[in-house]
């Protein structure tokens, strides 16, 4: 079984996937069907595919397993696959081998230099730069390698007769506009960003790009109404984050390189920070904090939610 987490309904259902993988395995007569059931593979070693295969070690170590009789820790095995030669690419390399050995001791396997071939309902193919081929027996395989872009993207540059990229995104000028049509502005992970001079902006799929971008577009339309030229749209990057684990995380800021207890407080303090609202942050922390102190056992996380389209296959 094969998700992605790109939404709260889409992280439900791998949670869900995750839940009743430990159910089969709990119940598995066969060896080999364990195994398989215990095998975690995610896709994508950026910032999002460390932080979840951080988080499945430590429902394995802490938090699940001791909700089951025939199931212990070592029994779990969790790949991370990235294609580049390391995980966290965009960090300093120093911080992405802390990252490394931060996941290791959560149980995380790093597969680095591997690429993702095949998913079919045993497992995934991954091939190696020589050309080889393994097959890793897994029945649950979560995507967190890079996102495409919303079919309204492919439709917007067909219409314009503007360029779309292999991952759907539409070209626009380095106004965030499409050509020949001003009063469309297009932003975030819908856009390939026009540096100018016939080449495109190398801007990471993050949200800091598409928020500069909101920005942008206001600051455009303000600027318009005023009869005012305005800049081209230049992104700033502020600095890296990302979060393997109970108080494990790396920060780059610059030269300013960080990692441990610190470089977890910070990216809590950050993302609390963009929060819309006092009330959002005050609920936020506070759950934040009971599922520290209580190592994340709350119980309505254990609940297995599926949708008529899964319940229907689980029927078959």
């Amino acid at each position: 079984m094969a998700g992605e987490v790109k939404s709260l309904e889409s992280a439900i259902s791998v949670r869900s996937r995750m839940l009743s993988a430990f159910e089969r395995a709990e119940m598995a007569t066969d060896a080999g069907n364990r195994a398989a059931d215990m095998t975690f593979v995610v896709v994508g070693g950026g910032p999002t595919g460390v932080e979840i295969a951080g988080q499945i070690g430590e429902l394995a170590r802490d938090t699940l397993t001791s909700d089951f009789k025939n199931i212990r820790s070592g029994d779990v095995r969790i790949l991370l696959v990235e294609t580049a030669e390391r995980v966290l690419s965009a960090f300093s390399e120093s911080l992405a081998a802390k990252a490394s050995s931060s996941l290791e001791k959560l149980g995380v396997t790093p597969t680095v230099s591997r690429t993702v071939v095949d998913i079919d309902r045993e497992g995934v193919s991954l091939k190696a730069p020589d050309g080889s081929t393994e097959q890793v027996p897994a029945r649950t395989v979560i995507w967190a390698a890079g996102v495409r872009a919303s079919d309204l993207a492919g439709q917007l540059g067909e219409q314009a007769g503007a360029q779309v990229d292999r991952s759907g995104r539409v070209t626009v000028g380095c106004d965030l506009t499409l050509a020949g049509h001003s009063e469309v502005i297009v932003l975030g992970d819908m856009a390939s960003v026009s540096d100018g001079a016939g080449g495109v902006l190398a801007l990471p799929g993050l949200a800091p790009v598409a928020i500069q971008q909101g920005a942008y577009a206001a600051r455009l339309i303000e600027h318009r109404l005023r009869a005012q030229p305005i800049r081209p749209f230049r992104y700033v990057n502020k600095g890296n984050l990302a979060t393997i684990g109970r108080g494990r995380a790396v920060a780059e800021f610059g030269p300013i390189h960080l990692s441990g207890p610190l470089a977890w407080l910070i990216w809590l303090v950050v993302h609390l920070w963009y929060l819309i609202g006092y009330q959002n942050r005050l609920v936020v922390i506070s759950r934040w904090s009971f599922s520290f102190f209580s190592r994340g056992r709350v119980q309505g996380s254990r609940i297995i939610a599926r949708s008529p389209e899964e319940g229907r296959g689980a029927d078959r």
